[in-house]
């Protein structure tokens, strides 16, 4: 009898171990399935922001798009920062997963109708969701050692402190809720940076980014982007069949594959510097980057459904230029916090100004909203401009043939 009780003692304890403590995260693992799965769910919430977007696209349906996005980023952040530091792949791990899946999804519901009929409901249920990170952020910190349990407290108190107002905000009219949604977002991200920028040297070690966080936000990116492609079929099975609807949605996708190229041959799957400012620089600046991402994949449905106007909708041009404009700036910052950059100066430098440079011109396309398949032709011509000086300078950069002087000769 007592052996079978220390068994399954023993097998209780390893499938529900304690947290990991600040700083014995292993600095080496692959991305889990679990991951991936949670990672799917939350992007169905981002397709469920871009499309009620697209269906108002307009200057308010930005703002309610950019506040709904924020909380659901930031929850996302909290939720894989959590399994990166103190994560297990046990069954706690696995039912702490399943626990923010049960509040995401009915989140998701509310989403179309977060700035009317389903406010309320999306603040409460915003609410208890970072009402679950800050329990799951405290009941790691409970191993936390000296050093880092002044901050954790602050981390676990301004999640809880986002909780209550999140709940509270069901209460204020429509208008003002959104907008408090947004100032939540902005103060709660502003302290997360001031953390980061004010962690000990031996906090900042075990906040540093690992290839596993790098490689899992790099795969979130890789899911938004499916969204461009979710848009451009959306707005096909809208349209009756036709060379110049066809032509429009490819033209579509290459952009978003534009964008894909963009972000990771020059910042996709790259650690950034081992400093504080770097750090936050490189997690932050992923917001508005994946952000732009979901704005460009809803443009497309429209884009497409317009594919015979002799132009644009400025919504829809706004939109999709505007998007890509990001994209391209925001991987310009990216690029500036990474290791990398400090390697190869030659490139990184004139790729920032290049970079910039396009992205103001893709605002300008938008800006002028010619007909989409001139648009499409314009931002695709746009990407490839920064691509195009990779492979000059890379190609500038090849040692030349071994026996090309002895044949000169």
């Amino acid at each position: 009898m007592t052996s079978r009780q220390e068994r399954w003692a023993r097998l209780r304890r390893q499938l529900w171990q304690p947290p990991r403590a600040h700083g014995e995260q292993p600095r080496e693992r692959v991305v889990g399935p679990l991951e991936l799965f949670y990672d799917l769910v939350v992007v169905v919430l981002v397709a469920q922001a871009a499309h009620h977007f697209a269906g108002q696209l307009s200057w308010r349906g930005l703002g309610e798009f950019a506040a709904v996005f924020a909380l659901v980023w930031i929850a996302w952040l909290n939720g894989s920062l959590h399994h990166e530091l103190h994560g297990r792949e046990d069954a706690r791990g696995r039912s702490m997963f399943l626990l923010q899946i049960l509040v995401l999804v009915p989140l998701g519901g509310f989403i179309p109708g977060a700035g009317g009929a389903h406010g309320a409901a999306f603040a409460v249920d915003a609410g208890v969701l970072f009402a679950v990170l800050a329990v799951l952020w405290l009941l790691a910190a409970r191993g936390d050692g000296p050093e880092f349990r002044r901050s954790s407290r602050l981390f676990v108190t301004g999640t809880a402190v986002c909780a209550v107002i999140l709940a509270a905000s069901a209460a204020l009219p429509a208008g003002l809720r959104v907008l408090a949604w947004g100032l939540l977002a902005v103060a709660y991200l502003l302290g997360f940076a001031v953390m980061i920028g004010t962690a000990t040297p031996r906090q900042a070690v075990a906040l540093s980014v690992t290839d596993a966080l790098t490689e899992r936000f790099g795969l979130f990116i890789i899911i938004v982007l499916g969204e461009t492609v979710t848009g451009v079929v959306d707005g096909l099975s809208h349209e009756p069949t036709s060379a110049l609807t066809l032509a429009v949605g490819l033209v579509a996708v290459i952009v978003g594959f534009g964008a894909w190229w963009t972000y990771f041959d020059f910042a996709g799957h790259r650690q950034p510097r081992p400093t504080r400012a770097s750090t936050a620089q490189w997690m932050l600046v992923h917001l508005p980057l994946t952000a732009a991402v979901a704005v460009m994949g809803a443009a497309m449905v429209d884009l497409v459904e317009h594919a015979h106007d002799s132009r644009t909708p400025a919504a829809t041009a706004w939109a999709l230029g505007g998007g890509a404009a990001v994209v391209l700036c925001a991987t310009t910052l990216l690029a500036a916090s990474l290791r990398v950059r400090r390697l190869d100066p030659g490139l990184y430098r004139p790729l920032a100004r290049t970079c910039v440079a396009a992205g103001v011109l893709c605002a300008a396309v938008g800006a002028a909203h010619p007909a989409p398949l001139v648009l499409g032709l314009a931002l695709v011509l746009l990407f490839a401009i920064p691509w195009g000086l990779a492979v000059t300078h890379r190609l500038s950069q090849q040692p030349e043939p071994a026996g090309k002087d002895a044949l000169s000769e």
